[in-house]
């Protein structure tokens, strides 16, 4: 009676969770990033399982062993080894879980902090808002990494000060997206109807605002994680992230400059995972921009 068919019944009832994997699925590029990342997660969780070394592990028998499949490799290291004998693979593996925990930390520091910083600049327009939108500015217009080796410099090199360091850079994006967002919303119906029902500035902040922000933040913050890493590894590579002997990708590669055209595999593997795992990142992130903005689903 009502006129509307059982197919666009559902349609109508579909869950949201539904229609946002329905638009998310449609990108085939966010599904491989989505199962790469996934993969790097799971190999980084379980590297002390899949590992076959120690990445610590020396053997002076096995000075820059070639890839398994090259001339002069050896079953025993499928991607070789580094001069001082340690198991590429094992480094490589081991190097997931750090520099995953480089990201996904400076990411959450960076959100949180942004975060809040955001919601009191989008509320309390005035004086303190241009205070935090101008240091913004200001953090915005210098190169990140030249910013961040400044900042390590300062505090000295080191993983925690690496990605402090890294977290301060990122953190005007998280800041800019979240008071645009508050902006937008504080301007909405059910704000004001909150606002006269009695609801403090605390309330609208984090109980009625915040849950109608999250969906920018969470696709800044997806990207943001390939941005970290990419940063940290920089870091590692320049000698002020994370230092020998930890198997961070961009210290490996640091340690195999000198070795670039006699051992190409020393080179060539961390910084394949750089690209793929950046890579990923940023497709998923694309995808979740395109699922969760109406304004772009096809």
């Amino acid at each position: 009676m009502s006129g509307i068919t059982p197919t666009a019944h559902a349609a109508v009832a579909a869950h949201p969770l539904q229609d946002f994997w329905r638009s998310f699925s449609a990108n085939k590029g966010a599904m491989g990033g989505l199962i790469i990342v996934i993969g790097v997660l799971l190999m980084a969780a379980l590297a002390g399982l899949i590992a076959p070394y120690s990445p610590s592990l020396t053997d002076n028998t096995v000075f820059l062993v070639p890839p398994a499949w090259q001339t002069g490799g050896s079953a025993a290291h499928w991607l070789g080894t580094d001069a001082i004998g340690r198991d590429i693979l094992s480094r490589l593996i081991f190097g997931a879980r750090l520099s995953l925990t480089i990201g996904i930390a400076v990411v959450s520091l960076s959100v949180l902090v942004g975060t809040v910083l955001g919601l009191l600049a989008g509320f309390y327009r005035g004086i303190f808002e241009i205070a935090v939108m101008r240091m913004m500015d200001i953090i915005l217009t210098l190169p990140s990494l030249l910013l961040a080796i400044v900042i390590v410099a300062i505090l000295g090199p080191g993983l925690m000060n690496a990605m402090l360091a890294v977290a301060i850079v990122v953190l005007p994006h998280y800041v800019r997206v979240t008071r645009a967002a508050v902006i937008a919303e504080t301007s909405r119906d059910y704000v004001t109807a909150a606002r006269m029902g009695g609801a403090s500035n605390l309330r609208l902040m984090f109980s009625e605002v915040l849950p109608n922000c999250i969906a920018p933040l969470i696709v800044q913050a997806s990207l943001g994680i390939s941005t970290a890493i990419l940063d940290a590894a920089a870091l590692g590579f320049l000698g002020l992230g994370a230092q020998p002997p930890s198997p961070e990708w961009g210290t490996m590669l640091a340690d195999a400059r000198e070795f670039v055209l006699r051992a190409w595999w020393v080179v060539t593997f961390p910084g394949v995972m750089i690209l793929i795992t950046v890579l990923s990142f940023n497709l998923l992130g694309d995808g979740l921009r395109d699922a969760l903005d109406p304004k772009l689903k096809r």
